[in-house]
């Protein structure tokens, strides 16, 4: 099992919708649910599409450092 709460966390705080974050993807609401729920491993490229929206790295998304 994945997890990756810091991909809801963030756009949580960014008051985005699930929706919203699926669209800018280019994938499902479902499909996207799935990540955030950790039921299914977030590809790469979709990993660094959220960086360059959230102007984050892609190791904070996935939690290997606390800050951005």
């Amino acid at each position: 099992m994945y997890f990756y709460q810091r991909i809801k966390d963030i756009r949580e705080d960014n008051d985005m919708t699930q929706q919203q974050i699926a669209d800018i993807l280019n994938i499902t609401r479902p499909q996207y649910s799935l990540y955030e729920t950790g039921k299914r491993e977030i590809p790469v490229h979709l990993l660094k599409k959220l960086a360059k929206y959230y102007k984050v790295s892609t190791d904070y998304l996935i939690g290997l450092k606390t800050h951005k």
